[in-house]
């Protein structure tokens, strides 16, 4: 009865409130995992711990978290709430009451939830996540309208949104910033901008959710005029009308804001409290501490100096880089990667390169760089890029590789017309070549490798188009026995992650097999995945896939462009061995050295009947799908035990191999 008549006040409250409510519904998730009965112990839990809630909104600083538990309890329910910083304590008040009737409704009888108002965010969970930083649910929404001039929105949206990062996850309370940006769209526009964290996580993980974030906001959806990218741990808004409420005593922050508009080079380089960057620092340092004096004092370290010294023979002079770029022309722009543009050279002694210049306002790069340099250069085969050397001064930060003239997969596979380049035995030569470059990352190499993104635009075509691996910034290393590893950083490309990574953060080698079949699929079709496993209206790439193989039809499926090139049978087989590579099973899923003797043996290898590929992700709800959505997170740290880098001698600006693989 005492239940009862709580509940009764508890939503006459929300009715009361709801007559003049300002408030509205944004977002929802309700986890489809575990339901609870009604009228359990586990209802009443929830029931006191929303009302609990509710009536803290009005005494907290906008953000509280609670559990209803005893020890031992399987019963217990952790919640917790984050009003937007702008908001005043009434009207915080006001959306966590409502949004506390609101989830029962929305999300009834399931045991984890969360729901984002406007003003508010309200999550409940059987699972203590009070101190973890979730990169899932991610859930998103945009403003169906075009900009006019989409390509200015967007370049102006990326910079805005970057320069927010630091200010917020640094405030000693409220972890939240924005700001106002004229645009000359049309007169009188305004890009109004607005990031937050929540106040109990660190610094660096604040900056680590809101880079994420914003990743997202900017490769979901682009050229709309609004959006939003939220997290349960944060995030990111930006809209062409004014959404918050302008503090009174934020004057200072909006001065500094438009400082670091024009002065971004400054602040990136001293902006950051994380002890990755720290370690940065420390590099650079000892790197160019004979060229430049250093501001802030930094103590060198004995293991990266003597990593530094080992990559030492592989330095390039930026001013060389500068020459043989053109002084990095767009006349010699081969193209825009995940952390800055590409650029081809042309070194004294006649011999081309590619310069991948690490964008100055992406922070968030810098680790994935180092990362590279001291990775790459461990490797070689032929179906690996060649990494020829790398540049760290003046605040340039480059990769020197070699040149492959017919750039990326993607940029011909998914041409109509560049794709009529790619007849059936060039694609089946480049599938087989691929599985060889990963043979030798999981298997040959001296190192045990995991890349973890790959995917069409990472492959390179020489002139006789034989596949190149390239982009190894999120590549993991593994130790002689070590089979798996898992992470809270979930970074690759959605459409190509298999399906314990993308939801669980479990990576291993059969995670590179699963890329390895979207990839073959998408070389056979000529059809991008588009977020193959996401659950909509569209089934995707694989479920397009299976279901002509499944009825017997695949060559229907297969790319017009091959026209009369291709071998039935072997075709067939192909797709066949795509989709064993694609199982929600990891364990269903071959090694890569068994998928490079099924590619070269017409019959004689027998294949097993695969699985159909139907594992949904509940993470982004948005209403039109773009091919690359990333998760890109700094940050992780290689585990390599081995220092052993290839030597070059360095000689009139051209690189001579010494010794190599």
């Amino acid at each position: 009865m005492a239940k009862v008549f709580a509940t009764l006040i508890f939503v006459l409250s929300f009715l009361i409130l709801g007559t003049e409510s300002i408030v509205t519904v944004s977002e929802h998730y309700c986890s489809n995992s575990s339901t609870f009965a009604p009228d359990s112990a586990f209802e009443t839990s929830l029931d006191l711990l929303l009302r609990s809630l509710s009536s803290r909104a009005n005494s907290s600083d906008g953000f509280f978290d609670t559990s209803q538990e005893k020890p031992g309890d399987a019963n217990a329910v952790h919640g917790g709430f984050l009003c937007r910083g702008d908001v005043p304590k009434d009207v915080c008040m006001e959306c966590v009451t409502n949004a506390g009737v609101s989830i029962r409704k929305i999300c009834p009888m399931v045991r984890a939830s969360i729901l984002w108002f406007d003003e508010c965010m309200l999550q409940y969970s059987d699972r203590n996540f009070s101190l973890a930083v979730d990169t899932a649910p991610l859930l998103g929404g945009y403003n169906p309208e075009h900009a006019k001039e989409p390509a200015e929105l967007m370049k102006l949206l990326n910079s805005t949104m970057n320069q927010l990062i630091n200010p917020a996850a640094e405030r000693p309370d409220k972890k939240y910033a924005y700001s106002e940006v004229s645009f000359s769209e049309s007169r009188g526009t305004t890009l109004y901008t607005f990031v937050q964290c929540r106040p109990d996580i660190s610094v660096a993980r604040c900056e680590d959710c809101l880079r994420n974030a914003t990743l997202n906001l900017l490769t979901i959806e682009k050229g709309k005029i609004g959006g939003r990218i939220l997290l349960p741990s944060c995030f990111v808004r930006f809209e062409i009308y004014l959404f918050y409420e302008k503090a009174s005593n934020t004057s200072n922050f909006l001065k500094v804001d438009k400082k670091r508009h024009s002065r971004s080079r400054l602040v990136v380089g001293i902006a950051s409290a994380t002890s990755a960057v720290v370690l940065l620092c420390v590099v650079i340092c000892f790197m160019l501490k004979r060229e430049r004096n250093k501001r802030n004092s930094v103590e060198e370290d004995p293991i990266v100096a003597s990593e530094l010294s080992e990559l030492h023979s592989l330095q390039f002079d930026v001013c060389a880089i500068e020459a043989a770029t053109a002084s990095f022309s767009n006349h010699n722009k081969l193209g825009e990667g995940g952390f800055g543009p590409v650029y081809m050279g042309t070194l004294p002694c006649g011999r081309k390169i590619a310069a991948k210049r690490l964008s100055q306002s992406s922070k968030q790069g810098v680790q994935e760089f180092k990362n590279e340099v001291e990775l790459v250069a461990k490797l070689q085969h032929r179906n690996l890029v060649r990494l020829l050397g790398f540049a760290m001064e003046r605040e340039e930060t480059i990769l020197v590789y070699e040149y492959v003239r017919n750039g990326s997969l993607d940029q011909l596979l998914f041409d109509p017309q560049r794709s009529m380049q790619l007849d059936w035995a060039a694609r089946h030569k480049i599938m087989v070549g691929v599985a060889r470059g990963l043979v030798y990352l999981h298997e040959d190499s001296r190192l045990r490798i995991i890349h973890r993104d790959l995917k069409a635009s990472n492959i390179l075509l020489d002139d006789d188009l034989n596949p190149k691996i390239s982009d190894f910034g999120m590549a993991r290393i593994f130790g002689a026995e070590q089979t798996q590893g898992s992470t809270n950083r979930i970074v690759g490309t959605y459409g190509y992650m298999s399906p314990e990574y993308a939801m669980h953060g479990q990576f291993s080698v059969k995670s590179d097999v699963y890329s390895f079949g979207v990839l073959m699929l998408e070389i056979i079709t000529g059809q991008k995945s588009q977020y193959s496993y996401i659950a909509d209206h569209d089934a995707g790439l694989l479920n397009y896939v299976w279901e002509h193989w499944r009825i017997g039809a695949s060559l229907e499926i297969v790319d017009p462009a091959l026209s009369e090139s291709i071998s039935a049978n072997e075709v067939i087989r192909c797709i066949h061995i795509g989709l064993i590579c694609v199982q929600n099973d990891k364990e269903a899923r071959p090694a890569m050295d068994a998928v490079v003797l099924m590619l070269g043996s017409a019959d004689s290898v027998s294949l097993p009947v695969p699985e159909q590929p139907t594992f949904v992700i509940p993470s982004v709800k948005h209403k039109q799908q773009s091919q690359d959505q990333k998760s890109d997170r700094s940050g992780e740290k290689l585990n390599s035990s081995s220092k052993t880098t290839p030597q070059y001698s360095v000689g009139s600006g051209c690189l001579t191999d010494v010794a190599h693989r």
